[in-house]
């Protein structure tokens, strides 16, 4: 079979659209995340857990954060199993619906000072709404951009579902921003933050235009036409990839860096009980700037990983922005806005994107096609459940009063990425294949599981290489 102009043009097409779906996908998600995230250091306490104790205020507030990452690994078994049996196309649009509808609903609750203990308890109900649909955003916008990409370009086109993500906190706080500031803080806290999360209409009603004119991959349409998608992925995925579910586990721990540059960040700057004494409108500045530089970064990262691999951007990523932690922290102690904003820069925006920008294209490739959604989906989401909660253990081992905050705090990010290092530097290398080798199972050294892995790299761009055998 040989490729036609009209159907290069068309899977070009195609590959632009998935690319562009998906970086819708993650900007309505991550706009959403961000929101709440800010909320949840700077308003949501006084609101929705109002005490004496601004520790207990703030660790409460921090805490249903984390819950919506209880729902996660619940929505990636659901979703993940939508994915993989009924198209990455469809379990995309279920997650955007869920997810900005349950963002809306957050910006219309009443606060504790209205109904009581009612007002607090809607919130983690949303919130774990929130963590059940977007649970298979990532995994589903990551599998949809991979299958359409060019082989040899999947770093580069991956990268830009976590663009997304970048542009989405961009957005969220140039929402923020001007509220902060111009809004008296009496209008702010009782009607302004609210405006932010009715807004996510507007991206969703956006989500759903591109994402409807996107095909369903060419590899999950071959599987489906030969009758071979998983009846049970989740349960397949277990049981023959258990080794690479784990690897994404751990390796997903690298989210430790985002919640320290926003949540614990924005706490430790803003909050009274800490004394730094940020004001608020200053401090959204940073993670700002940080994002501004990681959207220009991250597609030349996706493409030094489809030259030199996979594992070695992610590893340089991970223990150097662990190292870069200690140093940012430092910077909102000494109260020093300039130095703060420079370690945002190159911890968030350049350094972190070693591993931010490639996970997209390293951890769907760990997988075979009819297993891709749920193996990623469950194990990524397992790994950002645990480091959800680390904002509360920060806010409690090192408390309000605390001296030792950048020491204490820095120290346990650092460990974070460390593991997630080695993890990376255990795992096969998937950036590159000898494309004589694919019709032979037998010519590289990997069990059968691995070789089929391996092998779906290449079943999107089949029209590409008619001689590679499928």
């Amino acid at each position: 079979m040989t490729l036609n102009a009209g159907q290069g043009v068309r899977a070009t097409s195609q590959a632009k659209k998935a690319t562009t779906s998906g970086w819708i996908g993650s900007v309505l998600e991550y706009y959403d995340f961000f929101i709440y995230a800010t909320a949840a250091s700077l308003i949501f306490p006084q609101l929705f857990f109002p005490s004496t104790n601004p520790t207990v205020a703030i660790v409460a507030s921090l805490a249903t954060y984390g819950v919506g990452y209880v729902a996660r690994p619940i929505g990636a078994v659901f979703l993940g199993h939508w994915g993989d049996t009924h198209g990455r196309k469809n379990v995309l649009l279920i997650c955007m619906f869920l997810m900005g509808g349950s963002t809306m609903a957050v910006g219309m609750l009443p606060t504790y000072n209205q109904v009581g203990i009612l007002a607090p308890l809607l919130l983690v109900l949303l919130r774990l709404i929130q963590g059940f649909a977007v649970a298979g955003e990532i995994s589903g916008a990551s599998s949809m951009i991979l299958e359409h990409a060019p082989f040899g370009r999947r770093a580069y086109y991956a990268s830009y579902t976590l663009q997304g993500v970048q542009a989405g906190q961009i957005l969220a706080a140039a929402v923020f921003l001007p509220l902060a500031f111009y809004l008296p803080k009496e209008a702010f806290q009782s009607w302004g933050w609210r405006i932010p999360f009715l807004l996510s209409f507007v991206v969703i009603i956006a989500g759903w235009i591109i994402r409807r004119q996107v095909e369903e991959t060419p590899a999950f349409s071959e599987e489906k036409k030969h009758d071979e998608v998983a009846s049970i992925p989740v349960v397949e995925a277990f049981k023959y990839h258990w080794p690479d579910m784990l690897r994404v586990v751990l390796m997903s721990l690298m989210n430790v860096i985002p919640i320290v540059a926003t949540i614990f960040g924005a706490a430790y700057a803003v909050q009274p009980g800490y004394g730094v004494g940020f004001s608020t409108d200053v401090y959204l500045w940073i993670p700002v700037l940080g994002n501004i530089l990681a959207v220009l970064v991250i597609p030349h990262v996706g493409n030094l990983a489809d030259r030199i691999g996979r594992r070695p951007t992610i590893i340089c990523g991970a223990i150097g922005s662990g190292l870069l932690s200690y140093l940012y922290l430092y910077a909102i102690s000494i109260h020093s806005v300039p130095m703060a904003i420079g370690m945002s820069l190159l911890m968030w925006g350049v350094v972190y994107q070693g591993y931010n920008a490639i996970f997209p294209s390293f951890y769907p490739e760990l997988f075979p096609t009819r297993r891709r959604v749920s193996g990623m989906a469950i194990s990524q989401n397992i790994g950002t459940m645990v480091t959800a909660f680390l904002p509360a253990l920060f806010a409690t081992v090192a408390p309000p009063g605390s001296a030792n905050v950048p020491v204490v705090v820095g120290s346990i990010t650092l460990l974070t990425t460390v593991i997630a290092a080695i993890t990376a530097y255990s795992a096969r290398e998937t950036y590159r294949l000898k494309l004589e080798d694919l019709g032979n199972p037998n010519a590289v050294p990997l069990t059968k599981e691995e070789y089929e892995a391996l092998r779906d790299q290449v079943v999107s761009a089949a029209e590409l290489f008619p001689h590679v055998p499928a």
